[in-house]
């Protein structure tokens, strides 16, 4: 146990809202010589139970004051769970401090007071103080403190105690991290509850949700129209991060998540037609996100003055906007007018909540590793521009993600794309059917367009698929066993294939 650095407990400071177990852990310490310190409710229970108990105004000096709103809070509590035993125990012996081995301590019901629908001076009384403080000190120092800040952890301590006497610095370590969990949701439930924008509901109507923006994150700013939807805002993340994510003007149209146009280049009044050209089906209540400021000319595509012709948009977002421009916007008094303001720089890190916990990741910001040509065609050049832009889309997409882009001049489009399907060749054929189609309206050929694919095709179908349409050029990562079968087929339809090295998966 020494390679473990097993740590004795000599005093335990008890202060819980949850009293389940606290009596019987108690007493487990109480046997074994340990001091029990406590407060109010707590060192009621344990008094009860016939166990002597060292009220905490006995160790801060100080009584108990302001309705119960002082009690822990002190230099005596603090230093004795802060100060370290090897550097620090001369200047705490000089000080008086007496170290303190063990936290038990969990938080006043916020949540359950937060779902009466309490006004906020009357919900701040139920915000915990001094639980916290304690919780973080003892977890802060968890090389010689433990904390135990749920009743599902007495068993384990008891049963480590009363064999050893003592705690490891494995399971210091352990309740450590089970304690930093729980003081930030608590937290975060805080700031939910008092400075959080509760929507009128969530995905659907029975499920209730709240925006809690992130200080540092994205920050919006709501120019015009009706409040903003728990749809709205995951639409608008994805057709922020479409748009933004390029590094020309660009305009993003987006459904579900998913760019269903997208286009980017110099000419910024054809930015929008060309983008709704990618699918003006699925462009039907759908949010739109520009990365440049947006004037009136590149808005005329919506026909926003014409109330028989105007095309159905949930948001346009931008980081700015003239004043025609939000002049046209405004003859529709629901549209949802956004001004954005990316604090991050697009570096973001992303979170995703599940019901086991919180998976947090680096953003996908690399695109690609190269443009490594695996095909005999002796192709005359890289169009590194349509290239990337392809790319970026396909990134952008829910998994499978096939897109295919073309060139129209200086400018790059979207003109088709399959996403969210359980297999690579479904969704390959909904990229080449609608890109058929549109390009079918312009008189353009898919012999000009490139296929970006997000992962490697596992099998050559997926890419036959492309190649019956007249598609020659495709890019997707490699590293699949059965690279050599996607390469045959690509060269037995004389067409170029191109490994990139970078996988953007997206669930």
């Amino acid at each position: 146990m020494t390679s473990q650095r097993l740590v004795p407990i000599r005093r335990a400071l008890l202060s819980v809202t949850d009293k389940t177990g606290i009596a019987e852990l108690g007493r487990t310490l109480h046997a074994r010589g340990v001091e029990l310190i406590s407060t109010g409710g707590t060192a009621k229970v344990l008094l009860g139970e016939g166990l002597p108990v060292t009220d905490i105004s006995a160790v801060t000096g100080n009584p108990e004051a302001f309705g119960g709103r002082m009690k822990t809070l002190s230099f005596q509590v603090a230093s004795g769970l802060l100060f370290d035993r090897d550097r620090d125990a001369a200047e705490a012996a000089v000080l008086g401090i007496r170290p303190i081995d063990l936290v038990v301590a969990n938080l006043y019901d916020f949540a359950g007071h937060a779902d009466q629908g309490l006004a906020d001076q009357e919900l701040i009384e139920h915000i915990d103080i001094g639980g916290p403080t304690m919780i973080r000190a003892a977890a802060k120092n968890y090389k010689d403190v433990a904390v135990l800040c749920r009743p599902d952890h007495y068993a384990v301590f008891t049963a480590q105690f009363e064999v050893h006497g003592g705690t490891t610095l494995a399971q210091r370590r352990a309740w450590m991290t089970a304690a930093f969990a729980l003081t930030a949701r608590y937290d975060a439930l805080v700031a939910e509850a008092l400075g959080g924008q509760r929507l009128r509901y969530g995905e659907n109507p029975h499920q209730a949700a709240v925006f809690l923006p992130d200080p540092d994150g994205l920050r919006l700013e709501q120019l015009a129209g009706k409040e903003l939807s728990y749809n709205n805002l995951v639409d608008l993340d994805a057709a922020w991060a479409a748009a933004a994510g390029l590094d020309q003007p660009a305009c993003a149209v987006v459904k579900h998540e998913n760019p269903c146009g997208l286009a980017a280049g110099p000419d910024v009044d054809a930015l929008l037609p060309l983008a709704w050209a990618g699918d003006p089906v699925s462009a039907f209540g759908s949010v739109v996100a520009f990365n440049c400021r947006v004037t009136g000319p590149m808005l005329r595509h919506l026909d926003m003055a014409d109330k028989v012709r105007r095309k159905f948009v949930e948001i346009v977002a931008a980081p700015d906007f003239n004043t025609e421009a939000l002049e046209l916007l405004g003859h529709n008094k629901n549209l949802r007018v956004l001004r954005m303001t990316d604090q991050r720089g697009g570096r973001g890190r992303r979170k995703r909540h599940l019901a086991s916990g919180t998976l947090v990741q680096d953003g996908d910001l690399q695109l690609v590793e190269g443009w490594d040509c695996k095909t005999d065609r002796l192709y005359r050049h890289i169009d590194d521009a349509l290239f990337a832009f392809g790319m970026h889309a396909v990134r952008c997409l829910k998994s499978n993600a096939i897109a295919i882009v073309r060139r129209q001049g200086e400018m790059l489009q979207l003109v088709g794309m399959g996403a969210g399907q359980p297999n690579r060749v479904k969704s390959t054929e909904l990229a080449v059917a609608q890109a058929r189609a549109n390009l079918a309206e312009v008189g353009a050929e898919l012999s000009e367009c490139v296929l970006a694919s997000d992962a490697f095709f596992p099998f050559s179908d997926g890419p036959q698929v492309a190649l019956d349409a007249g598609i020659r050029w495709l890019l997707e990562p490699g590293g699949s066993i059965r690279d050599p079968e996607v390469i045959a087929a690509c060269n037995a339809a004389d067409a170029n294939l191109f490994f990139t090295g970078i996988r953007h998966f997206k669930h």
